[in-house]
């Protein structure tokens, strides 16, 4: 939430950039309340990810809201952000990543960093570092952690027709990853911080507790 302070200035890129995409739609069935609304040092979750996406020098960043859509309007900075509104939330993340990949289509971006509401270990320098495969030509880029492909991914504007016919339900990008591994590079970023994902109380004790950690 914001607290008043004047948020930092982040100038666009100079050079061409991925767009960011800040997927902060869904309801946190299990959590008890929208996950966009939860506040981690302070900060909202959906700004965290959105000052992230900033900071990776990524430009435009469009956020998809769902869920209590309004509230997190009146309640976010939403900082500079374009904010487009799934009115099919709860179909899952398809629908979500199918909106945002509509705008950023309609806005005419190269590629999109596809960034998840719930992972505030998930930091500008692992964005950054999807980014030097994509500029050497690479369809899609994800980062790995022990092997295994996981977000933040990095998608081209040319598998987003393909991503968009696959992503059903609770399914985003998975899929079509999957299916295309040949045009996927994938990045380790074991050693920035962590995929793991904010679903229960629990989940979310523990990941503050693992970032206060690491200050």
């Amino acid at each position: 939430m914001s607290d008043g302070a004047p948020s930092p200035a982040f100038p666009a890129p100079a050079s061409p950039a991925p767009a960011g995409l800040v997927l902060a739609a869904g309801e946190g069935s299990r959590l008890g309340r929208p996950k966009a609304l939860v506040a981690v040092d302070g900060e909202l979750l959906v700004d965290r990810a959105i000052r992230v996406a900033h900071e990776a020098g990524l430009h435009p960043v469009v956020v998809v809201l769902g869920a209590a859509a309004a509230d997190v309007v009146r309640s976010a900075g939403l900082d500079r952000a374009v904010v487009v509104v799934n009115d099919g939330w709860r179909e899952g993340i398809g629908a979500s990543l199918r909106c945002g990949l509509t705008a950023l289509t309609d806005q005419r971006a190269a590629a999109a960093v596809v960034l998840l509401v719930d992972q505030p270990a998930v930091g500008a320098e692992t964005v950054r570092r999807l980014l030097p495969a994509w500029r050497d030509g690479a369809v899609a880029v994800a980062a790995s952690y022990k092997g295994a492909v996981r977000n933040p991914v990095l998608l081209g504007a040319a598998s987003w027709p393909g991503v968009m016919a696959q992503a059903i339900g609770d399914t985003g990008a998975r899929g079509w990853l999957r299916e295309h591994d040949e045009q996927v590079v994938t990045v380790a970023c074991d050693d920035l911080g962590s995929e793991a994902d904010i679903d229960t109380i629990a989940d979310l004790q523990r990941l503050v507790g693992g970032l206060e950690d690491e200050r």
